[in-house]
């Protein structure tokens, strides 16, 4: 799987987009599939910074995309 840096709402849309274009789903389609409404995949998107998280949060999910949340700073913990 490849790792896409996901640091804004930009950069999470982009990932989005990608995703479902290389899976060959519309906007449309996906609206159907998921039931948020075409407007707010495509705000989603184009990162929109006003676009809810949580719908952000499904589209990654229903398209198989998988967020990690790494802390600055990471330290490996024994």
């Amino acid at each position: 799987m490849q790792s896409f840096p996901a640091s804004d709402a930009a950069s999470i849309g982009k990932v989005i987009r990608q995703t479902r274009k290389a899976l060959r789903i519309t906007q449309e389609e996906l609206s159907l599939q998921t039931g948020i409404s075409r407007p707010t995949i495509r705000s989603i998107e184009r990162g929109k910074e006003t676009s809810h998280l949580g719908l952000a949060l499904q589209l990654c999910r229903d398209l198989g995309i998988r967020l990690d949340a790494t802390p600055p700073g990471d330290i490996e913990r024994g």
